[in-house]
């Protein structure tokens, strides 16, 4: 079992960057595909980003594609978001989550590992 923990979460304005970081325990880490998700107040969890184990494969939801990043380090255990010209409509909680597999897919289902997530607020 991988457990996640992420951190860079925070109130900025429309048209800022933020990074969050999700660091990961465990000796699966490098052998999983990794996935960043979000939760509005009242909905279900949505898919954001996906990377595939060794970072060749990458995936974005439409909603963030051209304005969202996800890379990791396997070296450090750890995947990123890097979050550019954010707008108020990606206020959210923001969940990093450890894949089943290489290259896991956009579901819930997909996903083994949740961190705590972590709250970005993004005011107009």
């Amino acid at each position: 079992q991988v457990q996640l923990f992420e951190s860079g979460g925070g109130l900025v304005q429309a048209g800022d960057s933020l990074r969050l970081s999700c660091v990961a325990s465990g000796r699966t880490f490098s052998s999983s595909g990794m996935g960043w998700f979000r939760q509005f107040p009242g909905k279900e969890r949505e898919f954001v980003a996906r990377i595939s184990w060794r970072g060749g494969m990458t995936d974005y939801a439409d909603s963030v594609k051209g304005r969202f990043t996800i890379s990791r380090d396997n070296a450090k255990n750890t995947v990123y978001l890097q979050m550019n010209s954010l707008k108020s409509e990606d206020t959210a909680v923001y969940y990093c989550a450890a894949g089943r597999s290489v290259w896991p897919g956009i579901f819930l289902r997909d996903y083994g590992s949740w961190g705590q997530g972590t709250q970005v607020t993004v005011s107009s």
